[in-house]
């Protein structure tokens, strides 16, 4: 697929073959957008809640039984409930499943939001939608989704050591290098750093890097930078990759276990074209979105896609 990059900066216009999401880019000067995340409620600490029967439902054989959703939740961990016998596996204080399970989302029902700010046609594939800034253009895709989300994280942590993605073509992007002024000319199937600017460390320039990977990485730069993993090993920021034009991940977003040590995960994605990113609906239970270890065999189906044996990975680049 060919990918079109804009002007980011001091970057020139040029066309690269990637074999990754197809990706509809702007010509000319692309605008530097807002710094500003979407507007959030106060988050609820998940202690505040008390049981009531509006949060539950009837089961099989009237049984009362807790709902999954809990509507005036505002992360995952205020509004999903873990399944009944499972608790969720500890997380490190500031590690990523903490940012993950702490991470704002939008009101409960939240349609989910195409870049130009359209509805996605598919409203049926989602339980939440993340507050997770989107590009404006069809640039922030699922590939690109995950990457923000991990450099979201390290930026919040003061990790940005970390931030660094491969280009389809093998080239490093790093972003203390882009932080310290150096900026990425691509030509054909090469691309080299310039020096061109001064250190900003602002968002406005963290975004603009951004904008540069999400323009050249893609599932298949992705694929190279994780290796395989296994269920009995699942943790938050693993994922399902199928790298591929186009090919598809979606992102461990949350874990639980029960007394057996069987675990169940949530899953996240961003999709093409670009939106919103958003927790998904596990398609086999119609209101529970939790995925069960027990019931994970391959093909492994989600809402919009089916990924093959072997795609469950893990990323190597940030060890």
């Amino acid at each position: 697929m060919n990918k079109k990059l804009y002007y980011l900066g001091f970057i020139v216009i040029t066309t690269v073959s990637l074999s990754a999401c197809s990706k509809a880019l702007p010509s000319g000067q692309a605008d530097i957008l807002s710094t500003e995340r979407q507007e959030t409620e106060q988050v609820i600490p998940a202690t505040q809640y008390q049981e009531t029967a509006s949060e539950q439902e009837l089961g099989p054989g009237g049984v009362l039984e807790e709902a999954f959703i809990i509507p005036e939740g505002n992360t995952i961990k205020t509004r999903i409930r873990t399944p009944q016998g499972y608790t969720r596996v500890l997380a490190q204080a500031g590690s990523l499943a903490e940012f993950i399970r702490e991470y704002p989302l939008k009101k409960d029902q939240s349609p989910v939001l195409l870049y130009d700010g359209t509805r996605k046609h598919n409203q049926s594939a989602h339980a939440a939608v993340f507050s997770l800034p989107i590009e404006p253009e069809d640039l922030q895709q699922c590939a690109d989704s995950v990457m923000r989300i991990y450099a979201e994280y390290f930026r919040e942590t003061g990790q940005d050591e970390k931030i660094a993605f491969h280009f389809v073509n093998g080239f490093l992007a790093e972003y203390v290098k882009w932080r310290e002024g150096y900026r990425i000319n691509v030509n054909g199937d090469d691309a080299v750093w310039e020096k061109t600017a001064s250190y900003d460390d602002s968002y406005q320039t963290f975004v603009a890097y951004l904008r540069m990977v999400f323009a050249y990485a893609g599932t298949l730069s992705m694929e190279a930078e994780t290796e395989q993993t296994t269920l009995e090993e699942l943790e938050a920021g693993d994922v399902f990759l199928q790298g591929g034009s186009p090919g598809h991940v979606v992102l461990v977003l949350d874990v639980c276990e029960n007394s057996e040590g069987r675990k169940a995960f949530l899953l996240g994605q961003g999709y093409m074209p670009a939106q919103e990113f958003h927790v998904l609906k596990n398609p086999g239970r119609e209101d529970d979105p939790w995925y069960y270890e027990e019931e994970a065999g391959y093909p492994f189906e989600t809402p919009e896609y089916t990924f093959t044996e072997g795609s469950l990975k893990r990323f190597t680049l940030f060890d």
